[in-house]
């Protein structure tokens, strides 16, 4: 967690969750964001029995259903931890509080706000453009550690292809 929010660790709670863990599921409303010390997470959208993974995070990343946090609405995916974790949660009355008497860190969440935005433009607009070996090449040159950490059927679901073609790719390089 970095300085400016240090000074409201009193609202924070500490949570070490082992891998596998759902911290949200589909549909509900989603009352905590998550800040990861330690671990990785993967949001997710169930399609038929089949879940899709959408996005990962990692340590320094704040995660949550932040469409749902703010609305009160049910979430439209689920968060899961990939590895075991050491999270810090906020509550949303909490959360609400802090941005509230602070507009420094309200500029600092419609930044980070932004950033999701722009990462759902880039995959979005790489589904339309780029074949799976472009995705996955995008994908590795973002975020090398990414295959050091993460299972190869969740990337294989996050670039919309099975495992088996995956390993293909893989094999190319």
């Amino acid at each position: 967690m970095d300085n400016q929010w240090a000074k409201f660790n009193h609202f924070f709670k500490r949570l070490e969750i082992p891998a596998k863990t759902i911290l949200l599921q589909e549909g509900q409303i989603s009352k905590r964001m998550f800040f990861i010390e330690k671990g990785c997470l993967r949001t997710w959208v169930n399609n038929d029995g089949r879940d899709i993974t959408t996005q990962f995070f990692f340590e320094g990343d704040r995660v949550s259903a932040i469409e749902s946090f703010r609305t009160n609405r049910p979430s439209l995916y689920s968060i899961e931890s990939l590895e075991p974790c050491i999270l810090q949660t906020i509550s949303q009355k909490d959360f609400q509080h802090i941005i509230d008497d602070l507009p420094e860190l309200r500029k600092e969440l419609e930044e980070h706000l932004f950033k999701r935005l722009l990462h759902a433009q880039q995959l979005f607009y790489s589904y339309l453009k780029n074949n799976p070996q472009e995705r996955y090449q995008e994908l590795i040159q973002r975020h090398p550690h990414i295959i050091q950490r993460v299972p190869q059927h969740y990337i294989a679901s996050y670039l919309g292809i099975t495992s088996v073609s995956l390993s293909r790719i893989r094999n190319r390089r």
